[in-house]
């Protein structure tokens, strides 16, 4: 088939190389600007990019699409059977949909309709989603609502992030579109409407959703930490700071555990009544008290400008101890 793909982060890395692999022709590759990266800010071009590049395909970045003639002239020129999209990371216009012959195919990252949006993986996790998955869809102006072509369903694993998991979903988003594209082009695909009244939504990640809310349960915390990363990342405030939790999990406190392991239980007892507050430290992490009597320990944990440490490390570091407060910026026993 005569392609145009769009498509810009790592997650549409096995899409575009999979279309290349089953022989399609891809006439030009659509991606976001190149953006400044590191501490030189040095311009970063997107993995897509790099990845068209290697296969001498023309690569477009405009900063806007709706209203741009130019991309408008280059989808008329070209006039391919079909616009493979993939985390693309701009809403597609109208006149454009209207273009490919066969329409234009999205490879979303979740089961539709639940997660439409653009951070479909990071929420199922935050959520607690213990099931997602992909689904292949034919785009309409609406946002993730058009009819699905296809989908696959996954087990989330119990202490996997949303950049492994990310990584399981593109490869499985790249061989189901490999599945149908076939149907599609010799016109037999099943097109299977959207129950709108089962969908739920995926915004855009913004940096506030990543501070940690220590009044929530511990699997809650738990789960937020590894949906939100690689971005905005779970962080908590510490000396002006933020301290950003990379590694963590909910776990039973032992409340008659012997001393320089817990606090006690009557200080325990009374700790875990104070959200935010380490209440045990021992090799692997320090635990620290959240809603409901529950708790969590923290394994990984990075200061701002610093680099990633163990939590124990860290503690030995900071001078904290039980009883010491990990969200308070004076953290004072």
């Amino acid at each position: 088939m005569r392609l145009i793909f769009m498509g810009t982060p790592e997650f549409a890395v096995p899409v575009l190389e999979r279309l290349v692999q089953d022989g399609h022709q891809v006439l030009a590759v659509f991606t976001q600007p190149d953006k400044p990266s590191g501490r030189g800010n040095t311009l970063q071009a997107p993995p897509i990019k790099q990845l068209s590049q290697k296969f001498a395909i023309p690569v477009y970045q405009p900063a806007r699409i709706k209203t741009n003639e130019e991309v408008r002239q280059t989808f008329e020129s070209v006039r391919p059977d079909a616009c493979i999209v993939a985390a693309y990371g701009k809403i597609l216009p109208e006149w454009l949909l209207r273009i490919p012959r066969l329409g234009c195919i999205n490879v979303h990252s979740s089961l539709l309709p639940k997660y439409r949006g653009a951070a479909p993986i990071n929420w199922a996790i935050a959520n607690g989603e213990t099931k997602t998955g992909v689904t292949i869809m034919e785009m309409d102006p609406g946002m993730d609502t058009g009819p699905m072509l296809g989908s696959k369903v996954v087990e989330i694993g119990e202490y996997e992030t949303a950049v492994e998991l990310s990584k399981r979903l593109s490869k499985l988003g790249a061989e189901l579109l490999s599945e149908k594209l076939p149907l599609v082009e010799r016109g037999e695909i099943e097109h299977l409407a959207q129950d709108d009244s089962q969908a739920s939504y995926a915004p855009i990640l913004k940096r506030e959703d990543g501070l940690i809310d220590w009044s929530m349960r511990a699997k809650r915390i738990s789960d937020r930490v590894r949906g939100f990363q690689p971005w905005p990342g779970s962080y908590t405030v510490f000396k002006n700071a933020r301290l950003i939790i990379w590694r963590a999990r909910p776990v039973w406190l032992d409340l008659t555990s012997p001393p320089g392991h817990g606090s006690g239980d009557g200080e325990t007892k009374r700790l875990r009544d104070q959200p935010g507050t380490i209440v045990a430290l021992d090799k692997s992490g320090i635990v620290i008290t959240c809603a409901e009597n529950s708790f969590l320990r923290v394994e990984e944990i990075q200061l701002e400008g610093k680099r990633r440490v163990s939590a124990r490390d860290f503690a030995n570091g900071a001078r904290l101890g039980i009883g010491c407060s990990i969200r308070d910026e004076t953290s004072k026993q």
